[in-house]
């Protein structure tokens, strides 16, 4: 994998965990599936919003691991049922989205085939501290 030349500057000091994450969203760029939308709430908040037809609660699950909000899918296997056309596609699934530091999920729920997460975002409240010069060596 080719290295961002942005991260090799020296002004940009601790950023290595940014550049993890951007290479980890990279790789699900291409995943189309299952079909999602994000919107701005009116609180501030984010809701995303999955169309999940088919899949039962018990089939999904939602977890935060290392600042992603991960969403599995897997539906249990028709078994007895014999299809004569089978459209609707009984395939898991994995969705990931990464979260700014704050960004917490407040609630989820499944209705009409749709997943809806809603997040919360805190307010950032800009501040300034002034650091002390000593002389002699750091201590």
């Amino acid at each position: 994998m080719t290295r961002n030349l942005y991260f090799d500057s020296p002004f940009l000091l601790g950023f290595e965990p940014l550049e993890q994450l951007l290479e980890r969203t990279a790789k699900s760029a291409g995943d189309s599936y299952p079909p999602y939308n994000i919107e701005k709430a009116q609180d501030g908040g984010i809701v995303i919003t999955l169309a999940v037809a088919g899949f039962g609660k018990n089939e999904i699950a939602i977890t935060v691991e290392d600042r992603q909000l991960v969403i599995r899918g897997r539906q249990n296997e028709a078994g007895s049922k014999t299809f004569l056309h089978r459209g609707i596609a009984a395939r898991q699934f994995l969705r990931a989205f990464v979260l700014a530091d704050g960004i917490e999920v407040k609630s989820a729920a499944l209705e009409n085939g749709l997943l809806k997460i809603d997040l919360s975002r805190p307010d950032i409240q800009p501040s300034v501290r002034v650091v002390e010069i000593k002389t002699g060596g750091i201590s």
